[in-house]
């Protein structure tokens, strides 16, 4: 069963304070690579005006900043106030421009044609009404522009999809039960089981107008990059 969005938006809020240090730990450090992957593939260039949804943190907004340079805009939106205020004391310390936004996904209080690119990290998993959102973000970026979404997956294959279950069942639920946040994360795995494959995402991506879609497992099936183009006018 698919929560509702204010149940996702208070779980984010509740474990903004812990988020980055525990992406860290559960990942490796590897999702800064990951994020690093999917900002090459939106294209990103100095000068662009950016859009990060599902920002949480700030991670992906503040890579972007340094790709599009002081003559660039960085927008990060997400609809959790607590992780925007973590994203805005980052970019603070970091003297980094950011222009944060509280918003929902689902209807973007942005103008159509806007954004040069978007970046979208762990956020399409969590909306309620994923072709909706692929709408919104198919509405704001201008034609040509693209799209580069990073999220987990359920992998194809029995044996990742075993070692992923391992994964979470003996490293990311006792982490979290370590830092108090033992039924926050417990979501995750009911989230990877109603999460669209990669195919199917792409299927879906097409539905709403993108083209040259093509979705990049990584990981083993484990991790994916969705990437769309909205077709030139």
């Amino acid at each position: 069963m698919q929560p509702d969005a204010a149940a996702i938006q208070q779980l984010f809020d509740r474990i903004a304070p812990l988020y980055d240090r525990l992406n860290d730990h559960l990942s490796f450090g590897t999702h800064r690579i990951w994020k690093q992957m999917a900002i090459a593939w939106s294209e990103a260039q100095p000068g662009d005006t950016v859009l990060d949804l599902c920002c949480g943190s700030g991670d992906l907004a503040l890579l972007l900043a340094e790709v599009v340079g002081s003559t660039g805009t960085v927008v990060g939106a997400d609809f959790s106030s607590a992780q925007l205020e973590v994203a805005r004391r980052r970019s603070y310390q970091q003297l980094r421009e950011v222009e944060w936004v509280q918003a929902d996904a689902l209807a973007l209080p942005f103008s159509d044609n806007r954004f040069d690119a978007a970046t979208m990290g762990y956020g399409l998993r969590n909306l309620t009404d994923i072709p909706q959102g692929l709408r919104q973000l198919y509405r704001v970026l201008k034609p040509g522009a693209k799209v580069a979404i990073l999220d987990m997956h359920r992998p194809q294959s029995a044996p990742m999809q075993a070692f992923q279950q391992w994964y979470l069942d003996t490293l990311v639920v006792p982490t979290a039960q370590r830092f108090q946040l033992k039924d926050e994360y417990a979501y995750i795995a009911p989230s990877l089981d109603r999460f669209p494959c990669g195919s199917a995402q792409v299927q879906l991506a097409q539905s709403v107008g993108f083209e040259q879609v093509v979705h990049y497992p990584l990981m083993g099936g484990m991790m994916g990059v969705l990437v769309a183009c909205k077709p030139p006018a």
